[in-house]
């Protein structure tokens, strides 16, 4: 059989545009050849809908878009994701299925049956699950078709298994002899061996081909990778479709080259996903420029260089906001990294605005001794001129905090977390200097002495992170083992580091809590992001 994988980039609640897409998706797979198209997990709603799925109005168009997909569609039969009603008297009022579009009707529907709760998935608060699912006659085959979490819950692979029930060992069972998978799965570091893994034994252990199709692009936090896949009956894979990219895979079944899975870098891959993030959180939103404040350090480096290859070096703006405090070394960085990215720059000091602040507070504040409260002043400052800008040229502010920051609460307020995209903050603060060694792998963008120099916040005169914060290397396996990992104090003590500085690392994560609540939307790159995905009371006594 000749099938067509593909992999889309949808946008949640675009109808119209998704089924563009498709039918465009569908012409190609027709031009080829290909008998059998394929695409993502609810693609023609987007994906995550989260509570549009409790709008009425909402499955409603799912329904009407459907059936208008299936009369504009080609001649290759289609198998399509979509929210579709729950037509029974109890339940949720949604289910995640797959259509199955042939001759200008809905020839056959399955829905999701495992329905993940659990990270960043919240499916079974709006969805009804399956309570069978049968394989499909397509093309004189029996074909198995799988959603996403279907496949995710086998006994080999899996040592904590969530679910009692194997949809592919029940669609092997009643003959299947080609599984499906419409996935929608979104990327952290090492997802793609995984998944690898995964598919190999699955193809293996059902004895027959298993294609995956699976959603690229942006959407909020998420990022799809795309990175469909073909396997043959023997867990070889035949066919692999772009990383971070729409492509349409073309796949024979009957003659397989065998061929070797994504082999690039983590620091490669993490550019690529920061960047779609980046463009599709942006024009998603119908923005075409973004601005972001450099202070000469780092993280704002990375993050405009990102935001350059995302959007175009035309579309970004760079602001430094000099203090009394701010060395010349910083504007000489900052002002280097504009030139060599190409962006426009523009220097807005903000000395004489806090001179002035500090003299209004003159009355109330006298007798005390200047501390956190003046420092945070000047980054609140920042915060203002930088959304004034945003707002005045209709660009997005994009905040440059890493996740060792976010974590431990080294950040302001109203100040440095100002704006509508936290692009860094799930990278820990050692990753970010190895994305940006990856950026400057062919010539200096990100100046040397940006990379070399002790990292600070420059507030006040003399002022480096470390009089704070213990070592990155040391705060960033902590902020791991505690945060992705799950251990709890005694494990990372025993694990070798200090009892004070693990105690205190903890303390300080539990107790910003409430600054996490109130930032910008990041873009996940790790197994567990601050975010969505983690779910912590702001006010609590559990220590």
């Amino acid at each position: 059989m000749n099938i067509a994988i593909s992999q889309i980039n949808t946008t949640v609640g675009d109808f119209d545009g998704n089924s563009d897409k498709i039918v465009d998706a569908w012409r190609h797979a027709d031009e080829a050849g290909a008998e059998l198209v394929v695409l993502p997990e609810l693609a023609l709603c987007g994906y995550p809908p989260r509570d549009l799925l409790a709008k009425p109005t909402f499955l409603r168009q799912n329904q009407v878009a459907l059936d208008r997909l299936a009369k504009r569609g080609g001649r290759a039969v289609a198998v399509v994701g979509y929210a579709s009603v729950n037509e029974t008297n109890s339940g949720r009022p949604a289910r995640n299925s797959a259509a199955v579009l042939r001759d200008g009707q809905v020839a056959a529907l399955r829905h999701k049956t495992l329905l993940p709760t659990y990270d960043v998935f919240d499916e079974d608060r709006y969805f009804e699950p399956a309570t069978d699912n049968t394989p499909v006659e397509i093309l004189g085959k029996k074909i198995g078709i799988t959603i996403c979490e279907d496949i995710w819950n086998d006994e080999v692979f899996l040592n904590d298994r969530r679910y009692g029930r194997s949809p592919t060992d029940e669609l092997t069972g009643g003959g299947a002899e080609l599984l499906l998978n419409l996935s929608a799965s979104p990327w952290n570091l090492g997802k793609e061996h995984s998944r690898h893994v995964l598919l190999s034994q699955l193809s293996t252990k059902a004895g027959c081909p298993v294609v995956y199709c699976n959603l690229v692009g942006g959407n909020d936090e998420l990022v799809f990778d795309g990175g469909s896949q073909y396997y043959n009956g023997h867990g070889v894979l035949g066919a692999s479709g772009a990383m971070f990219a729409e492509d349409l895979l073309l796949v024979d079944t009957e003659t397989i080259v065998p061929k070797s899975s994504d082999t690039s870098g983590d620091d490669e891959k993490i550019h690529k996903a920061l960047s779609l993030g980046v463009r599709d959180y942006l024009h998603k939103c119908g923005f075409a420029s973004a601005v972001i404040g450099l202070s000469g350090g780092v993280d704002s480096a990375v993050t405009a260089a990102v935001a350059v290859d995302a959007l175009g070096a035309e579309n970004v703006r760079g602001v430094a906001m000099p203090s009394q405090y701010s060395s010349q070394g910083s504007l000489e960085d900052a002002e280097h990294l504009a030139n060599a990215l190409g962006i426009q720059y523009d220097v807005v000091p903000i000395e004489p605005v806090f001179e002035q602040l500090k003299s209004q507070l003159g009355e109330i504040f006298e007798g005390l001794n200047e501390d956190t409260t003046e420092e945070n002043m000047q980054a609140r400052i920042r915060g203002n001129i930088l959304m004034s800008m945003s707002n005045k040229f209709s660009s997005l502010l994009l905040t440059t905090g890493n996740k060792s920051e976010l974590a431990v609460g080294y950040c302001t307020l109203y100040g440095d977390m100002c704006g509508g995209l936290a692009v860094i903050s799930d990278l820990p603060k050692t990753k970010v200097y190895s994305l940006a060694k990856w950026i400057n792998r062919d010539r200096e963008i990100i100046p040397e002495s940006t990379l070399t120099k002790p990292p600070s916040a420059e507030l006040r005169p003399g002022q480096v992170d470390q009089d704070s914060l213990p070592p990155y290397d040391i705060l960033d396996n902590i902020l791991e083992a505690y945060v992705v990992d799950g251990q709890d104090a005694e494990a990372i003590i025993a694990s070798g580091h200090d009892k004070a500085t693990v105690e205190r690392i903890i303390r300080l994560i539990n107790l910003n809590e409430y600054k996490r609540r109130q930032a910008a939307p990041g873009i996940k790159i790790t197994s567990k992001a601050f975010g969505v995905g983690r779910r912590i009371p702001v006010a609590k006594r559990f220590s």
